[in-house]
């Protein structure tokens, strides 16, 4: 009787530690992630402010995967942070040409529906994946085959550029974000991710893609209008 009592007692204090481990994980991941965000509206901000140029796709395409292989590498430290925010601040400054972009065509409205819309998937999103606690793990093999779906729309979209297929691979991208989002919460709130800066960066590219692709086809929609 007394062993079965150690027995449970150790159960109960191993579940507490996981949980706790747990809840930390979260808890740093959506405070880095507040901030990240922040700063990258900051950065937004000041490269709207300046009028400065957009960047070249494959500028953006080799500063975004250096900065993401050099967050990988540090994630373990705390150079992980720092290198968080030069991530998200690279992709906030590129954020801000494109919205003037559309600014300057009048499109406001499109921004303010993309960046609600944003939102508004990121919170149910989470909140259904905290309150269920359900493992979204057997998402995986349909993200890796819409992954491969849309490395190959990527390609295909130096060719063509009729607002249908920009349309459909941006809804693509939306069912892709939303279902990293829905992803990566699960694997914290169940353990299968235990760091929080790359946490927060894969949920940060996530809303990055989603108010994007969000914007691409608001915008062409209003543009039809």
């Amino acid at each position: 009787m007394r062993m079965r009592i150690d027995t449970d007692r150790l159960n109960e204090n191993g579940y507490s530690a996981s949980a706790l481990s747990t809840n930390r994980v979260l808890r740093n991941t959506y405070f880095l992630l507040g901030l990240t965000l922040a700063f990258s509206a900051l950065t937004a901000y000041i490269s709207m402010a300046l009028g400065l140029p957009p960047l070249s796709p494959l500028i953006v395409i080799i500063g975004f995967y250096a900065l993401l292989f050099l967050n990988n590498a540090l994630s373990n430290s705390g150079w992980g942070i720092l290198s968080t925010f030069a991530l998200t601040g690279f992709m906030g400054y590129t954020l801000g040409p494109i919205i003037n972009m559309y600014l300057g065509a009048g499109l406001g409205s499109a921004v303010a529906y993309a960046f609600a819309g944003t939102a508004v998937v990121f919170f149910a999103s989470s909140a259904y994946v905290l309150t269920t606690k359900r493992d979204m793990s057997f998402l995986g093999g349909t993200m890796m085959a819409l992954f491969v779906v849309l490395i190959i729309g990527m390609i295909a979209s130096f060719f063509f550029h009729t607002p249908a297929f920009i349309i459909g691979i941006s809804s693509l991208f939306v069912i892709f974000s939303t279902l990293a989002i829905l992803y990566e919460t699960s694997e914290i709130v169940n353990g299968g991710e235990t760091n929080y800066i790359r946490a927060t960066v894969n949920l940060y590219v996530s809303i990055y893609n989603l108010f994007i692709s969000l914007l691409n086809i608001l915008g062409i929609m209003n543009r039809d209008d």
